[in-house]
């Protein structure tokens, strides 16, 4: 079985149970656990100091490239980092064999290891949510069937295929079709602040893309509003397709009358050119239930008014 060399380049962990829960998961499963005492650093709100998470992130180089490194959870921290990454290093560790793991403040290095080198990572569970959940009584939850599934199918076989069976509100003009197209995306804000810097992968990586995006702890409003960015700034009209997943943690308040996520993105399907579908329901956030997506990696994608498939092999 594999093993798992963590890295904690963001927000320190909330809480000293969770890192500790999915680090022992992860062993009952036969995974042999590298670098966990990065979990219990602490700088300000971070996992260390810049010069700690730097240094660990530019270690990922010199790693045995059997190894899938895995983030510890998100949060902030990884922008004050970007132009001191040793990109070309990391690349050719990941060309070598080496897989990289995480989602959400995680996308600005997954992305910006994009648009420097082309190389490919995964944009899928981390340690803390998704091995290292704990209930009300301070007991482990179990991680999802479903997210192990598809983590294991992307480190073991290097494979994507999801059929999601969920209808489709927002196709545009097209009931149905079949695209391919590189996959990449992750969160929605994360991936806005990267516009106009050289870590967001340029309009020509990108063309005819598959973007996918997710967020938490944002009001539908602010999604839109930033979706707008995108969509000004000819992210969106660039692609080939948009898959929205999970918009989680969120509450509508008495002066919404009735404006919810739908209407936001009603408001994002209207000004979009019509023969770019936006998907829904696509499994993956800040959840429990989620895919292992490949950033960076051609992928086809079949839907329907019914719902989509989403296959990849790298």
């Amino acid at each position: 079985m594999n093993s798992i060399h963590l890295v904690a380049p963001s927000g320190a962990s909330l809480d000293e149970k969770s890192p500790l829960a999915g680090m022992a998961w992860l062993k009952s499963q036969g995974m042999a656990i590298h670098n966990p005492d990065c979990v219990h650093r602490v700088h300000e709100r971070f996992a260390g100091s810049d010069a700690e998470r730097l240094n660990e992130l530019n270690h990922l180089a010199t790693l045995d490239t059997k190894q899938i490194v895995m983030a510890m959870r998100g949060g902030y921290g990884i922008h004050r980092l970007l132009s001191d990454i040793q990109w070309n290093a990391i690349a050719q560790a990941v060309k070598g064999g080496l897989q990289i793991c995480g989602h959400s403040d995680f996308t600005s290095f997954e992305l910006g290891l994009l648009a420097k080198t082309g190389a490919i990572t995964l944009s899928g569970p981390m340690l803390n949510y998704d091995f290292g959940r704990i209930d009300e009584n301070g007991k482990p939850i179990p991680p999802d069937e479903f997210m192990w599934k598809h983590f294991l199918s992307a480190i073991q076989e290097r494979k994507l295929d999801c059929t999601i069976n969920a209808s489709q509100a927002f196709l545009g003009q097209v009931d149905s079709g079949s695209i391919t197209g590189m996959l990449w995306g992750g969160n929605l804000t994360v991936l806005a602040s990267l516009i106009g810097t050289s870590y967001l992968p340029s309009s020509t990586q990108t063309k005819g893309g598959i973007l996918f995006l997710e967020d938490v702890n944002e009001h539908p409003y602010r999604l839109e509003r930033t979706l707008m960015q995108l969509l000004d700034a000819g992210v969106l009209g660039n692609q080939a397709a948009v898959l929205l997943g999970g918009f989680s943690a969120y509450r509508l308040y008495d002066n919404d009358k009735g404006y919810t996520l739908e209407r936001a993105v009603e408001a994002i399907r209207h000004r979009l050119a019509k023969s770019i579908p936006i998907l829904t329901d696509l499994p993956f956030g800040h959840q429990a239930n989620k895919l292992t997506l490949p950033v960076g990696a051609s992928a086809t994608l079949q839907y329907s008014a019914a719902g989509f498939n989403l296959k990849a092999s790298w």
